[in-house]
């Protein structure tokens, strides 16, 4: 069973685009059918856990938005970190779910018990999964959809809607 979710930011969570305004302040675009797939994934008991390349205000703040329990950016080996928080859980690769769409991800991808990429991974970036939805365009939700499925647990999900 899938316990744990590692998310990508650029290229996955958001479309991998960097906005900056006219004083220099950064964006990134967020969907909100992700963000709320990742709320609910929480909701039931499951873990999410924010691993990335990059360092940004942004991602720490939309982290703590959807009441991500961990957040950990700036990193250069995903796998290794993936590993100390499962440690820190008592779960195991084969209990983690991936998403991501570079280089840098392969090693937590082909680690772990499922993986995923986006429509628009960089094509040598090999998954389990092929997502239909592009990064930063439903690919995380698209994700946990699937993942609900495959743990059986669509009748739970869909109890907090009906």
């Amino acid at each position: 069973m899938i316990d744990i979710i590692f998310l990508d930011v650029d290229g996955c969570m958001s479309d991998g685009g960097l906005y900056h305004s006219n004083s220099g302040e950064e964006m990134k675009k967020f969907n909100v059918k992700d963000g709320f797939a990742i709320e609910q994934w929480s909701k039931m008991g499951k873990i999410v856990a924010i691993i990335t390349g990059k360092k940004s205000q942004i991602v720490e703040k939309r982290g703590a938005e959807l009441s991500i329990k961990y957040v950990f950016q700036g990193v250069k080996d995903k796998l290794e970190v993936a590993k100390e928080i499962l440690k820190k859980e008592g779960l195991e690769l084969s209990n983690a779910a991936a998403i991501g769409d570079d280089y840098n991800d392969m090693k937590l991808l082909n680690a772990v018990a499922l993986s995923f990429k986006p429509a628009n991974a960089m094509p040598l970036v090999q998954a389990d999964i092929t997502l239909s939805k592009n990064g930063g365009d439903g690919a995380v939700r698209e994700m946990i959809e699937m993942i609900i499925d495959k743990n059986d647990m669509r009748e739970i999900w869909m109890q907090k809607w009906l």
